[in-house]
């Protein structure tokens, strides 16, 4: 039985975490109590776990119709932006490791707790 290669995921000035395939950018964000708003649960029904990816982008799933109309509501978006709920990693990045960065604002006035 062979071993599922090395996944990491870099949350810029957050730190660097564990993760495999088919865990999206939030599950792993979640499961490391790194603070990745998710107002609608991670359903895609809103922008607010919008992230950029900065590196390791040809590892992830490739973004829906319905997740680029979420985006369109988001600030700040750029052909780097993904919804954390739905960039799902599905192959190992170049080098093992995919580097998102957290816009610092929230489209959400209020953070709800989940």
């Amino acid at each position: 039985m062979s071993e599922s290669p090395a996944i990491r995921i870099r949350f810029s000035g957050l730190g660097e975490f564990d993760a495999a395939l088919g865990d999206s950018i939030l599950d792993v964000a979640l499961r490391n109590g790194v603070a990745l708003d998710h107002a609608c649960g991670g359903v895609c029904a809103c922008s607010t776990c919008h992230v950029r990816v900065l590196a390791g982008a040809e590892a992830l799933s490739a973004a829906t119709e319905a997740e680029e109309d979420q985006l369109d509501r988001a600030r700040d978006v750029g052909l780097d932006s993904r919804l954390g709920c739905q960039a799902k990693l599905v192959r190992v990045p170049r080098d093992g490791v995919l580097a998102v960065r957290i816009p610092v604002w929230n489209v959400n006035l209020v953070r709800e707790a989940h």
